[in-house]
């Protein structure tokens, strides 16, 4: 992990990466993993509240919305919120959030999606309260490799007792990538998260 170690992608590449359209992370369609592993995340139940960290404008937020869940995301890139709404042709309302300076949350007018414009280590389950499932499709693998004990700590902190965490990460050679994403080998995943 040599190279990737000390690496740190500030907030300002991320909205840069955004302003570029350089976003091949983002899936169109959704990622196939999370229709795969659905029944895992649900487990059973209905009008969940799910949670997903750096959501960018994952279309899976829509698609649970659909079937009757609360979702919620974070994402530092405002115009990544609002190219969601737009996409899915969604009206919605704006407003600051008083906790966090410059914060601002954009809410579905029909109140089954709300969106945080902010830090996610800006959030605390004070703010967002607390999740029946998360969806962390590509979070741990773009957090800077030294704030990922700091970033599981806060998810553990925002997850119900019977919570479902589905986590997607990428398998490779780290010495040939600089990431990210960036490579968590699975040891390392079973320390942060126990």
């Amino acid at each position: 992990l040599g190279a990737q170690r000390d690496r740190v992608v500030t907030t300002e590449e991320w909205l840069q990466k955004w302003e570029a359209h350089n976003v091949g992370f983002h899936k169109e369609q959704g990622h196939p993993l999370l229709r795969k592993y659905l029944d895992v995340l649900l487990n059973g139940r209905s009008g969940l509240r799910i949670f997903f960290p750096l959501c960018g404008k994952a279309v899976e937020m829509k698609w649970l919305a659909d079937m009757g869940h609360s979702v919620v995301g974070v994402e530092v890139s405002e115009q990544a919120l609002k190219e969601f709404f737009a996409e899915h042709n969604l009206s919605y309302c704006e407003e600051p959030v008083p906790e966090v300076s410059g914060a601002k949350r954009l809410q579905s007018t029909s109140g089954n999606i709300s969106l945080y414009c902010c830090s996610i280590y800006d959030l605390s389950s004070s703010i967002v309260g607390k999740f029946d499932g998360v969806w962390d499709r590509g979070a741990l693998v773009a957090v800077n490799p030294r704030d990922r004990q700091r970033y599981v700590s806060l998810m553990i902190t925002l997850m119900e007792k019977n919570s479902s965490y589905l986590l997607v990460t990428v398998s490779y050679d780290p010495n040939k990538h600089k990431g990210p994403p960036f490579y968590v080998p699975e040891s390392e995943i079973k320390s942060l998260f126990g």
